[in-house]
C-alpha cells in the first residue's frame, strides 16, 4: 500500500504519494533549477553607469539581502577589465564569533567543483591521456557489469550534462535519506559509493531521445574516469593538473588542510533544508570517495577570481587552451546551454558563462562576462535556490560604459 498525504482544503484537496511529495523537494545540487533574478528596466540597468561606483552598487544589491535575513553574510568579487580585484564582505562568517567575511574566508561552493573537475578533464584531453569520445565502458575493470546503455556514455556527455544520467538514483535509499536531510540537514548522497552506483548502472536505460540533464551522478563517473585514467585520486589529478599551475593554494577538498581552514565560513539554513529555520547552522556535508569531485570542494573568493581570469587570458598553452574548451557551449539555448562544467545564459545581449553550487548551507556564483572581460564572485554562507547578486551585477556592468569610474 502506498502511504499518501492530503495537500489543500474542501473539494480541492488531493491525495499525493509521499514519495511523488519527496521528490517534488529533491534538491538538484545544480545551476539549472537555480534562478537568476536580473534587473527589471534598462534605467536600473544603467544605474551602476550613474553611481560611479562599485561599491555602492554591490552595497546596494548585498546589503539587502543580510538586513531580511536570507543569508548570515556573503562575499563578492569582481574582477574588471583592467585586471583589477575588488572584493565586498556582508554580514557574518559564523554566528559565534561574528567575523565579517573576506576574500580570504573559505566556504563550501558546491557544484562549483564540477568547474574545477570538468576543467581538469579538459587538460588531460589536450594532454592525450583520454579522449572526450571515450566510452564509460572502456574505463571499468572486467568485473563491474554495467548496461549496454550505461557502456556507451562518452567522456564529453558526462561532462556536459547529456549523458541520460539523472541527478542522483531514485530509489528508496535516496528517498529515505532525504527525508531525514529535511529534518537534519544531512548529506543524503552519503550512500552513494562506487558498488552502489555501479549497480543502478547495471539496470541504466538511457532515454530515447538524449536532452540536457543535470547530473550529479556523472560528475561523480567523470571523477571516476579521471582516476582510473590517470592512476591517482581525483582530488590528487585536480591538484596536480589544475589548482597548482593557477596558484591556487586557498582550493581543495579538505578544508581543515588549507590556510584559513580552522575560521571558515560556517553554513546555515535558507530556502532548504525545508525544516530547519532559516538562519540556524546545518552540518557540513561529507562525501563518499565517488561524489566528493561533484560537490565536495573549498574555496574562498580570491582563488576563485584567479580560476576566473585564467579563463579570459590569451596567452598560448595547453592550460589556457584547455579552459577555453570548457566554454564551448554543447547545445545551444537561451538559458542554461551547457558547456563542460559551466552553462551559458543570452541575457539583454551578452553571454553570461557562470557555474552555480548549493551544498549544505552554502550558494556560490562564478560568471564571466567574456566579451568584456569581466567575472563575478558570489559566496553566500546559507542555502539559497534564487541568486540575486551574480548575474545583476554582471548585466549591470555590461551595460555600463565608464569602466575606468570603477578602477578605485
Amino acid at each position: 500500500m502506498r502511504t499518501a498525504i492530503f495537500v489543500g482544503s474542501g473539494q480541492r484537496s488531493k491525495r499525493v504519494p509521499v514519495t511523488w511529495l519527496l521528490l517534488s523537494f529533491l534538491l538538484p545540487g545544480c545551476s539549472t533549477l537555480s534562478k537568476m533574478e536580473l534587473d527589471a528596466t534598462n534605467a536600473d540597468k544603467l544605474h551602476l553607469a550613474h553611481h560611479q561606483d562599485l561599491k555602492g552598487e554591490v552595497d546596494s544589491l548585498a546589503k539587502p539581502l543580510i538586513e531580511k535575513g536570507e543569508m548570515p553574510g556573503v562575499v563578492v568579487g569582481v574582477l574588471l577589465p583592467d585586471g583589477s580585484r575588488h572584493f565586498y564582505g556582508y554580514g557574518v562568517a559564523d554566528q559565534e564569533s561574528g567575523r565579517t567575511p573576506g576574500a580570504d574566508t573559505l566556504f563550501a561552493v558546491g557544484s562549483l567543483s564540477k568547474g574545477f573537475l570538468g576543467a581538469t578533464t579538459a587538460v588531460l584531453a589536450r594532454e592525450g591521456k583520454l579522449k572526450w569520445s571515450d566510452t564509460l565502458a572502456m574505463y571499468l575493470p572486467p568485473e563491474v557489469k554495467i548496461s549496454p546503455d550505461a557502456k556507451k556514455i562518452t567522456v564529453r556527455q558526462l561532462a556536459t550534462h547529456t549523458s541520460g544520467l539523472p541527478n542522483q538514483p531514485v530509489e528508496f535509499q535516496t528517498l529515505r535519506y532525504f527525508a531525514q536531510y529535511l529534518f537534519t540537514g544531512k548529506n543524503f548522497y552519503r550512500h552513494l559509493d562506487e558498488e552502489h552506483v555501479f549497480h543502478y548502472l547495471s539496470r541504466f536505460k538511457a532515454p530515447r531521445e538524449v536532452e540536457v540533464k543535470y547530473s550529479n551522478l556523472g560528475y561523480a563517473l567523470l571523477g571516476y574516469v579521471v582516476q582510473r585514467c590517470s592512476g591517482e585520486s581525483a582530488d590528487l589529478v585536480v591538484r596536480q593538473e589544475l589548482l597548482d599551475p593557477l596558484g591556487l593554494v586557498h582550493t581543495g577538498y579538505f578544508p581543515d588542510l588549507l590556510s584559513g581552514g580552522p575560521i571558515r565560513a560556517r553554513g546555515y539554513a535558507g530556502d532548504q533544508p525545508k525544516f530547519i529555520r532559516r538562519g540556524k547552522p546545518v552540518p557540513d556535508w561529507n562525501f563518499t570517495k565517488l561524489m566528493m569531485p561533484t560537490g565536495g570542494m573549498y574555496s574562498n573568493a580570491q582563488d576563485l577570481l584567479t580560476y576566473a581570469a585564467a579563463h579570459l587570458q590569451a596567452r598560448p598553452g595547453v592550460l589556457t587552451d584547455a579552459l577555453r574548451d570548457t566554454l564551448v557551449v554543447e547545445k545551444p539555448r537561451p538559458r542554461d546551454a551547457p558547456a563542460v562544467g559551466w552553462f551559458a545564459d543570452e541575457v539583454d545581449g551578452q553571454t553570461i558563462v557562470y557555474q552555480i553550487g548549493v551544498v549544505a548551507g552554502f550558494t556560490s556564483y562564478i560568471g564571466l562576462d567574456i566579451q568584456n572581460q569581466e567575472a563575478v564572485v558570489v559566496l553566500e554562507n546559507s542555502f539559497n535556490w534564487v541568486n540575486r547578486i551574480g548575474h545583476k551585477l554582471l548585466v549591470r556592468l555590461g551595460h555600463a560604459r565608464f569602466q575606468t569610474a570603477f578602477a578605485h
